[in-house]
């Protein structure tokens, strides 16, 4: 092995490695780079050959050093990860050994007060990973009570959405809801935390962070665009944050990794042939170490799975949750 520069830690990055099983001459797609913590691992095997992709510049030019570093070996991609299909294409690599993505937002994105992602900083309510596009300011001013109830509903899993929803429109009567801290601040007179739970605007701030960057149905179509560039053998590892996007990729790996029906009365019912192995039949969590040395890993879970040979099925049909596009129009 060839030793790169040690910076980033990425969460639960020893497993990961273990059970990518990177090998010398394999071509690796970390599919959300963020601070390239395992790309570097990757890189660290010699003749491995990395392609990372995010949709976030300042992350991607936050990697160019690690590029001049990697001789050649790594290759930056700012496109969705959903696009990965897409992206391995157009490096000329049909088919790769492996895929590995970290679900949710990023230690550097939460601690940049002007991204607008975290309660704890005041700065603008954007919470766009890319930049572009329609802001949680936007959706705030904008959406109707209705349609701000369920997005902080299915997306942050907030039981107090209706009521929620109720003052963020009487607040932004009064005056625009344009920061975290006047969001976090209207959250805050009606969810009331006891002392040792979360802050009482987690959920409601998550719910719009994955709603504004679509974040659900990325990764939807990011799992099946990774079945489709994976050869057999090829190993998928997936990182969450949040059981929302646990339960997707559990959910995924069960359709795609097994035979179904039957019982101990009842035969066995052959379904399809499977598209992926299952290697880790519960969740990998980080060790109590780790989560001392980073609290934020304390609700990590890793979910492995190895390529077969059956061709690959097209993606599924998204959930019919709120999309940008049509609260948007309704606003």
């Amino acid at each position: 092995m060839t030793a790169m520069p040690s910076r980033h830690v990425p969460v639960l990055g020893r497993e990961v490695l273990e059970w990518l099983s990177p090998h010398r001459g394999g071509v690796y797609v970390d599919a959300t780079f963020g601070a390239g913590g395992y790309s570097r691992a990757l890189l660290a095997v010699e003749g491995v050959h990395v392609i990372g992709i995010d949709r976030d510049r300042t992350a991607i030019a936050g990697g160019f050093d690690l590029v001049e570093e990697a001789g050649g070996r790594l290759t930056l991609v700012e496109d969705r990860f959903s696009n990965l299909a897409e992206v391995c294409a157009a490096q000329g690599f049909d088919a790769v050994d492996g895929v590995v993505m970290d679900i949710g937002v990023s230690s550097m994105q939460i601690d940049q007060a002007e991204r607008g992602f975290s309660f704890r900083l005041d700065g603008p309510l954007d919470m766009r990973m890319s930049g572009a596009g329609v802001s949680a300011a936007d959706v705030v001013a904008s959406a109707s009570e209705a349609d701000l109830a369920n997005i902080i509903y299915i997306f942050g899993e907030e039981r107090f959405s209706r009521q929620i929803a109720r003052a963020l429109v009487a607040a932004r009567r009064e005056a625009p809801i344009a920061t975290t801290r006047a969001l976090a601040d209207v959250v805050g007179k009606v969810v009331r935390a006891r002392p040792g739970e979360i802050h009482p605007a987690t959920r409601t701030f998550q719910g719009l962070r994955i709603f504004v960057n679509a974040e659900l149905d990325e990764l939807h179509l990011a799992l099946a665009a990774a079945e489709q560039v994976l050869r057999p053998g090829g190993r998928l590892v997936v990182v969450t944050f949040h059981s929302l996007e646990d339960r997707i990729v559990k959910n995924f790996l069960v359709a795609r990794g097994g035979r179904g029906g039957g019982s101990r009365h009842l035969p066995q019912i052959e379904t399809e042939a499977p598209r992926f192995t299952v290697l880790t039949r519960r969740p990998v969590t980080p060790a109590d170490d780790e989560v001392a040395a980073n609290p934020r890993a304390r609700s990590a879970k890793l979910r492995a799975a190895a390529r077969t040979d059956a061709p690959a099925r097209p993606a599924d049909a998204l959930p019919s949750w709120p999309t940008l596009a049509s609260v948007m129009r309704r606003g």
